[in-house]
């Protein structure tokens, strides 16, 4: 696939924050305790969601259980510092996104963590399926119409975003740059009050999840006028790319990768690879989250690296365009 050729704290949650224990498993590795992995959202999110159906087979990898801990705070930078503080021994991990790994630095100053420097890469975990939604009253039956109705009256449109950096805003800044359109971003804790805010129409547009919206297009509720990737998800194989319905060149990627405190020991950072990739590799895995339109990306540590600075050159011209945060 295209996409695919891109690639080529200790346990500081307090009583009661920390969730998604898995069984115990055999393994004879690093781990000597339960492994946590700090997401950087609120429950029932698409990373959360990610890491809670890879977390019984790398459980099983690793032999010990794995400790699901959501801390959303300051747009993912709580994360960062937890992960930060962390000993670099594997028993705190990430489930980073594009948001907290890649667009934070580059709309907010002085950042104390920068993950391409403060992070090591494990591998990318999974590429998630967005679409273009609108809500079912609106006349709009292609992303051509959209971006009509848009430079009709500059500054009318608004979309909504699970938070400010997210990919859902950066998908809606590049549309606006790429269709040379002007919309109004409106920024969401999480993806829970967005979607009722475009089923009742309060916004008019959305780059969310399948998992949040799909339920929705299905029932006639949301209109899905495209996905912002360059290719057709199989997950919803009818709905055309940006590109075939009007806005040629257009391609955003939804990603999650891996990531622990700076300086993990090689053999450590291997291990928990491996793990990873076992559980992306695991059939009944692999099913759990292709219906909630998750698609395995394995990568080397490497790979990993170099993805995340591409997508850091991608994206730093986006936000200084649209004068996004500081940036």
């Amino acid at each position: 696939m295209h996409r695919r050729s891109l690639l080529g704290a200790a346990l500081l949650a307090a009583p009661g924050r920390a969730r998604g224990q898995q069984p115990q498993g055999q393994g004879s590795g690093f781990a000597t305790r339960p492994v946590r992995i700090i997401v950087p959202a609120v429950a029932a999110g698409g990373s959360d969601t990610t890491t809670r159906i890879v977390a019984p087979r790398m459980a099983a990898a690793l032999g010990q259980p794995i400790v699901v801990d959501n801390r959303p705070g300051g747009s993912g930078n709580l994360a960062n510092e937890l992960l930060a503080q962390a000993p670099a021994d594997g028993h705190a991990l990430q489930m980073g996104t594009i948001g907290n790994l890649v667009v934070n630095p580059l709309i907010q100053r002085n950042l104390p963590i920068l993950p391409l420097r403060d992070f090591s890469t494990i591998s990318l975990s999974v590429q998630v399926t967005n679409l273009l939604v609108v809500p079912v009253d609106r006349p709009w039956r292609s992303v051509a119409d959209l971006v009509a109705a848009a430079k009709a009256k500059p500054g009318s449109l608004s979309y909504g975003s699970s938070g400010v950096g997210s990919a859902g805003h950066l998908a809606g800044a590049l549309l606006d740059q790429v269709a040379g359109i002007e919309s109004v971003h409106i920024p969401y804790r999480g993806g829970g009050q967005l979607i009722a805010d475009i089923l009742s129409g309060k916004v008019d547009f959305s780059f969310a999840t399948a998992a949040t919206t799909l339920e929705h297009v299905q029932s006639g509720k949301l209109r899905a006028l495209a996905v912002p990737t360059a290719e057709r998800s199989a997950l919803v194989p009818w709905v055309p790319t940006m590109a075939e319905t009007g806005v040629p060149g257009y391609a955003v990627l939804n990603w999650y990768a891996l990531v622990g405190p700076k300086g993990l020991p090689a053999s450590v950072l291997q291990e928990i690879n491996t793990a990873l990739h076992a559980a992306l590799r695991d059939p009944e895995t692999v099913q759990k989250l292709a219906q909630q339109g998750i698609e395995p990306l394995p990568s080397t540590p490497e790979a990993c690296a170099a993805f995340m600075a591409a997508e850091t050159a991608k994206w730093a011209a986006v936000v200084k365009a649209a004068r996004i945060g500081e940036g």
